[in-house]
């Protein structure tokens, strides 16, 4: 479809890359990964021919159609979202209105006339095309693609110039699918969607018919959807077969071997260089030392590229709070007549890493204003525990900071005890090298800034976190490097992520916000959706079950109002073989299982223990309250763990 022929392109003075040759095939799934800067989006707009190269060639096969989605900046207006997903078929509605002509025209001719003939084959040939593009369905697929990407059917009638900036990219992002162009170049497509989108898009990608280029930081959706990696690193672009996950494999393998042939070649050099020098002055070893120094000139040197630059740091652990942290008591919020969420009930405790998850729209960004003070509730109340100190990350962080300070700084506001030198290593652990640290906040770019927010967000120490969306403009590295930080950290996280895989490490509980409630589930990601799929499974089995009579009377027999979910429902099916990244989802999901069950077992004891030590009636209830619920996520959990461990057993 495309062939690129030792391609080059540059951003200024920087080489971004040099040599790359690539050809795309029709069936091809490729993810670009690579750091920050390295060149990613603009390798995607060269696919795209909005820019050129500046070294090698292009050719592209006659009848490639690329579609090309950016990461921002498209703006939609004068029709509804509906009218707008309607237009990609222009063509077709043209092609039904010329049916339509030709019917009238037939309907006044002579069957018997030439003129007849011609309409009539015309009219064939109009009606066969328009149902081979499946013309008759196509109000279907524009409200499948919009439903999907999160629109409501009240959403379909709202003009677009009345969404948002990330509204309006769902918006061109659907148009483009609708297109269904034999080629499509993506960049950061997930960057405005909620889980529950960016879950469709990863299975409209992997039913798409044709091939697919795009560019993401998000790994759990380059594991679902490439089969082919290119990297961009070190000013070369290298492929790899398959998803990331093997990417990854196959990355640490090739620098392995790479290492090895350096170390190889550079005992052989060293050997050469030795024999020369000791033998050099010997006229019966000149023969020799001239055989070895053609060698060592004929020798191709092998490099080992510069590791890659990454963010480093540790939070600095805060002083304990206490054992709750936070909790809701019937609370509600509203703007006006609109309704957020009502009768709201839930405890935060110490060490709790809490992630809420639902919907655009939902209420997740504003559930973490209210704990961290930023907005009052409407009704209700909300305690925060004793010794609790919010810390609050919005993701518009970056727009309370001064734009004419210079970074090194305000920095050095936040922390009047660090040297200048101990300034500049932190900065540089976000990627802030040499000269950029005396650069005024206001010219660093919308990601730059968010990286700096966050940065001086960590010199302040806080026990409790409040953090929406802290990974946005972190590359990968960055992304697991804070994660890292995040789970050793002391104190208690609450925080809004698109990340599935980001989640899935960090949460130990997981707070659902949907239809202005918020439901608890213990565990991870994996865990809350498991739970879910159960739950739905279990509720379609009770539906499908023919209801016993009720006699005049009766009271119906009581049910628990939290049936534990059962995933495997059939205790006798053999359970199916799984596939390797499910395979690999179960195998750390049970892991993580194990290490919820330690913890549970360890608070359930620290209860246990505080139960034997009266205090006040008042404690005493808060804390048995407190040691029922972890006893039923223990219960919950081990029954998890057995379903989980007899579907990997029948993976052997």
């Amino acid at each position: 479809m495309i062939q690129l022929t030792a391609a080059g392109k540059r951003f200024g003075p920087k080489i971004l890359f040099e040599d790359l040759d690539w050809l795309i095939t029709p069936n091809d799934r490729v993810g670009i990964v690579g750091a920050n800067g390295t060149g990613k989006s603009t390798l995607l707009k060269v696919l795209a021919k909005i820019d050129g190269l500046d070294n090698g060639s292009m050719s592209i096969m006659k009848g490639v159609s690329a579609g090309y989605l950016p990461q921002d900046g498209l703006s939609l207006q004068g029709r509804t979202v509906f009218e707008e997903g309607m237009s990609v078929f222009a063509d077709l509605h043209a092609l039904e209105k010329e049916q339509e002509t030709l019917t009238r025209s037939m309907a006044e001719l002579n069957p018997a006339s030439e003129e007849y003939r011609l309409v009539t084959e015309r009219f064939h040939r109009a009606e066969t095309e328009f149902n081979a593009r499946d013309g008759y369905t196509i109000e279907a697929q524009v409200g499948a693609v919009l439903t999907g990407l999160g629109f409501s059917k009240d959403d379909w009638k709202r003009y677009t110039e009345e969404f948002s900036g990330g509204w309006q990219m769902r918006i061109a992002l659907a148009k483009l699918l609708l297109e269904k162009p034999n080629l499509l170049l993506l960049d950061e497509p997930t960057n405005h969607l909620d889980l529950e989108a960016r879950n469709w898009l990863e299975d409209y990608l992997s039913n798409y018919p044709y091939a697919y280029v795009l560019v993401s930081h998000d790994r759990y959706f380059l594991d679902v959807t490439v089969k082919k990696t290119a990297e961009l690193w070190n000013k070369r672009v290298n492929f790899f077969t398959g998803n990331f996950e093997k990417y990854e494999a196959q990355k640490a393998e090739r620098l392995a071997q790479l290492q090895a042939a350096y170390e190889n070649q550079r005992a052989k050099v060293e050997q050469l260089e030795a024999f020369i020098n000791r033998f050099r002055a010997q006229a019966t070893k000149a023969k020799q030392v001239q055989s070895r120094i053609k060698e060592l000139e004929k020798i191709e040197r092998i490099e080992v590229p510069p590791s890659e630059k990454t963010i480093h740091f540790r939070f600095p652990q805060p002083k304990p709070s206490g054992r709750v942290v936070a909790e809701f008591k019937a609370v509600s919020k509203s703007y006006g007549d609109k309704a957020v969420f009502s009768g709201v009930d839930f405890m935060i405790e110490r060490g709790d890493r809490v992630a809420l998850v639902g919907v655009n729209g939902a209420g997740k960004s504003t559930l973490i204003k209210i704990l961290a003070g930023a907005t009052a509730v409407t009704s209700g109340d909300y305690t925060l525990g004793h010794n609790a100190e919010p810390d609050y990350f919005a993701q518009d962080q970056y727009k309370e900071l001064d734009p004419k300070a210079r970074m090194i700084d305000d920095l050095g506001v936040v922390a009047p005890r660090a040297t200048n030198t101990e300034l500049r290593s932190i900065l540089g652990c976000f990627l802030f090298s040499e000269d950029d640290v005396f650069k005024p906040i206001g010219v660093l770019s919308g990601g730059e800034r968010n990286r700096y927010a966050l940065a001086r967000m960590l010199m302040m120490p806080s026990n409790f976190l409040l953090l929406d969306e802290p990974t946005n403009h972190l590359d990968m590295k960055g992304k697991d490097v804070l994660l890292a930080a995040l789970q050793d950290f002391t104190g208690t996280v609450v925080f809004v992520s698109h990340d599935r895989y980001f989640i899935d490490k960090l949460a130990t509980r997981v707070f659902e916000i949907e239809g202005g409630k918020v439901e608890l589930f213990s565990g991870n990601y994996e865990n809350y959706l498991w739970k879910k799929k159960g739950a739905a499974e279990q509720s379609a089995k009770a539906e499908e079950e023919p209801k016993p009579a009720i006699a005049h009377g009766a009271k119906p027999a009581h049910r628990a109002p939290h049936p534990v979910a059962k995933p495997e429902a059939k205790q006798e099916t053999k359970p199916g073989k799984l596939n390797p990244i499910k395979l690999r989802q179960m195998k750390e999901r049970r892991r993580a299982i194990e290490d919820e069950v330690t913890r549970l077992e360890a608070e359930i004891a620290d209860f246990e223990h505080a139960l034997g030590n009266f205090r006040s009636a008042g404690e005493t209830a808060t804390l048995t309250e407190l040691l029922t619920a972890r006893r039923g996520d223990l219960e919950t959990l081990m029954a998890e763990w057995e379903e989980v461990s007899k579907l990997l057993e029948a993976n052997r």
